[in-house]
């Protein structure tokens, strides 16, 4: 599979392993208007009809995060707001099902109102009848998809298989991206992905298509990696089997934290988390006061932002 990025794209080609790089202006910083503030923004979901983006706000040291909604208004993004059922505890990763009716997150709230305690974090779901009705109470998935272990970032497809991040008793490496299969009516034991995903590293974040043709997920301490934590890709092959994942590069990877990624299918759009950073660590001139607080509230300040990159596939 070779791999063109361009100014404007970035195409996959499926079979070799080649990556070739553009410049850092391909990627464009969705929401800008977090710049200016000291918050930090990850992960994305975008709804399947492309009028609403649930994500997440953490503080300054992400001790306290909450979900977060914002809507298209004429080709603009409404001021976000906490949606209903966050907004007390640690809730992040947002995702979709193919519908548009459910809402799968990770939290670390109690499993019910008789306590106020954080616990580990587990795999929620609110679901609705549409787009214009609200947003049923949280609902824990239980075993054998949640454990005494902490899992993370699902994601649902069409056949309502439920892949997530945890570290099990199995796990090939630190951390690996596991898969519920859902048959009769619920959910079998986890399994991890093949050696093709999962390594000794850690790999975590992951997106997959509802089809499960294509999985985008983060990764780091690999040889190939950039320092901080890279985007991999993977597509399956004709026997249904996944293919040796490889790394976007730049300007997709940075050598900072790159992570939470999403993929639209319609618009060919890649979307993702960074913590990168255009703050230097010296300065061949003394700053005033004046220029060391625009210095830091830049945009790529090393807290988490969404970019987004036009990225396709072609046969």
């Amino acid at each position: 599979m070779k791999s063109f990025i361009t100014l404007l794209c970035l195409a996959l080609l499926p079979c070799l392993v080649t990556s070739q790089t553009s410049p850092e202006n391909a990627l464009e910083e969705l929401l800008p208007w977090f710049s200016s503030q000291q918050v930090n923004v990850r992960d994305f979901a975008l709804s399947p009809d492309g009028e609403e983006i649930y994500f997440t706000v953490e503080s300054f040291k992400k001790n306290i995060s909450f979900i977060v909604v914002s809507k298209d208004n004429d080709g603009d993004w409404s001021q976000p707001e906490i949606v209903s059922f966050s907004g007390q505890f640690r809730d992040i990763e947002p995702a979709f099902s193919p519908d548009g009716n459910s809402l799968y997150f990770a939290s670390n709230r109690p499993l019910d109102d008789t306590s106020t305690k954080p616990k580990d974090y587990d795999i929620w779901m609110v679901s609705r009848e549409n787009k214009n009705a609200p947003w049923s109470a949280p609902k824990n998935l239980g075993a054998p998809v949640n454990s005494e272990a902490e899992e993370f970032y699902p994601s649902i497809t069409t056949s309502k298989n439920l892949y997530f991040t945890a570290t099990l008793e199995d796990t090939k490496g630190r951390e690996d991206i596991y898969v519920c299969e859902y048959k009769d009516g619920h959910y079998l034991p986890p399994k991890s992905l093949s050696k093709a995903v999962n390594t000794l590293a850690y790999e975590f974040n992951a997106w997959v298509a509802p089809d499960e043709s294509l999985i985008i997920f983060s990764s780091y301490g690999r040889e190939d990696g950039n320092g901080g934590g890279d985007l991999y890709y993977s597509l399956k092959d004709e026997q249904g089997n996944w293919q040796p994942s490889l790394n976007f590069d730049k300007p997709v990877n940075s050598d900072k934290l790159d992570y939470c990624p999403f993929y639209d299918l319609k618009t060919k759009m890649l979307y993702f988390t960074s913590e990168r950073t255009e703050v230097q660590k010296s300065y061949s001139e003394k700053l005033s006061f004046k220029k060391f607080l625009k210095e830091i509230s830049q945009s790529a300040n090393g807290l988490g932002r969404i970019y987004k990159v036009s990225w396709e596939f072609e046969d």
